[in-house]
């Protein structure tokens, strides 16, 4: 059973960058779709972004043009580029691979 660990989460100014990574302890090559969902407080778990083995990628809109998505099948990991980041992107990132296995999330505060 493949588990998820995310990193990068923090403080950061408005249209400041972050990026998180989640490495699985396991190979994610057979690993088709993997996501990144995100929980703000008070707020039902979301859909971020999804990424295919053949790396395709999808958004949700409220974060298409900021946020980018991308594998590295070799070191197992999974990454989530944020930038010009707004204080609505506060939340608890989650990575998920095929839309079973969860990590434990990383907190994302952008401050005003």
């Amino acid at each position: 059973q493949v588990q998820l660990v995310e990193s990068g989460g923090g403080l950061v100014q408005a249209e400041g960058s972050l990026r998180l990574s989640c490495v699985a302890s396991g190979s994610i090559f057979p690993i088709n779709l993997m996501y990144w969902y995100r929980q703000a407080p008070g707020k039902a778990r979301e859909f971020v972004a999804v990424i295919t083995g053949s790396g395709s990628t999808n958004y949700a809109d409220s974060v298409k043009g900021r946020f980018t998505i991308s594998r590295d099948n070799a070191k197992n990991t999974v990454y989530l580029q944020m930038n010009s980041l707004k204080p609505e992107d506060t939340a608890v990132y989650y990575c998920n691979a095929a839309n079973r296995i969860w990590g434990k999330g990383t907190l994302v505060t952008v401050s005003s």
